[in-house]
């Protein structure tokens, strides 16, 4: 008769993992809103639209990219989930979509519940931080997928926006303004060329790479509502050059001076090491701003105002402008 076989002898551990999702548990009960249906475990999650009147659901996934390498050189896990949760809140929350709830993926090759713990913390924080639910996710232990002591990470986020109030960029016009909003270093995007040219993880650079992804949905939100904001871009992978012609309308383009916001020192420090061609290091980083807000200048004096309440600092960074040709660049670096 062959010799018992179990599981665990395969690599998947079957009490590590329950114990994993009773942190989880604990973590996801401080997230939940009253709209939440289900609770935490069950098989799918419900959420209540009850209070819109006519609904737009706005949905978006996403990673944290290599930035995931920095924490498992550091063993540093708890701000890695709040980046994730901040990047997704981000991409909604420029079509005008307020967070409902968010879902996370985890998977590793052995799992450790700590571990998963801490990184389900972070999502946790960054979810209550920007009124989001955590109603679910799938944490998956695949033994001989993942190097030791690695991990992959996802979430998934849906908000929602009434109809007509959806923000589409479709009324930007040449002339308008361009404000940068700043960011917190590298957020979650250029992290392999950084670590290429970083090899050498000191503690000061760990906690400059480790600066968590900003959340500017409390700015969107607030110029929104008060009929400030004509469009946004939130400046991930492709930088300036790629992101903000997303919501330009058709013959429009835009001009941005580089010499507007002030320069952060990790992204010189990049471009010195690496001797980084000027348009790669624009596709590759944020440059220090991280979202740009599209606005009337003939309401720009109430829209300082918005933001200065709310002690957001911003730069006018650039305009709007006539594209001059189907083929030309839509945005131009003055």
């Amino acid at each position: 008769m062959a010799e018992e076989t179990t599981y665990s002898d395969a690599g998947v551990h079957i009490e590590e993992a329950d114990r994993a999702v009773s942190l989880i548990k604990r973590h996801a009960r401080k997230t939940l809103t009253p709209h939440v249906l289900t609770s935490i475990g069950s098989f799918g999650a419900g959420f209540s639209l009850k209070g819109w009147r006519d609904p737009v659901l706005v949905s978006s996934a996403d990673g944290v990219g290599t930035k995931l390498k920095i924490a498992f050189a550091t063993g540093r896990h708890d701000t890695i989930g709040e980046d994730l949760v901040n990047h997704c809140v981000n991409d909604i929350a420029v079509q005008g979509a307020k967070p409902l709830f968010f879902l996370d993926y985890f998977a590793v090759g052995k799992l450790d519940a700590e571990v998963c713990a801490s990184v389900v913390a972070g999502i946790a924080r960054g979810c209550k931080r920007n009124g989001c639910a955590l109603i679910g996710g799938e944490t998956a232990e695949m033994p001989g997928m993942y190097n030791p002591g690695e991990y992959d990470l996802a979430g998934f986020i849906v908000g929602a926006v009434e109809r007509k109030h959806l923000l589409t960029g479709s009324e930007i016009t040449p002339g308008d303004l361009l404000l940068g909003l700043p960011s917190q270093g590298l957020h979650t995007n250029g992290y392999s060329l950084a670590r290429k040219l970083l090899p050498d993880l000191t503690e000061p650079l760990a906690d400059e790479l480790l600066k968590i992804h900003r959340s500017y949905l409390a700015p969107i939100q607030a110029l929104h509502r008060a009929n400030l904001l004509k469009g946004a871009a939130h400046i991930t992978g492709g930088g300036l050059t790629d992101n903000v012609p997303r919501i330009l309308p058709k013959g429009c383009a835009a001009e941005i001076d580089p010499k507007s916001w002030p320069k952060q020192e990790i992204f010189e420090l990049l471009k010195h090491l690496g001797n980084i061609p000027e348009q790669d290091y624009r596709r590759t980083f944020n440059l220090g701003i991280g979202m740009v807000l599209i606005v009337s200048p003939a309401k720009i004096g109430f829209v300082s105002q918005k933001l200065k309440k709310l002690r957001e600092p911003f730069y006018e960074i650039g305009r709007v402008t006539r594209a001059k040709s189907a083929r030309a660049p839509k945005v131009v670096y003055l």
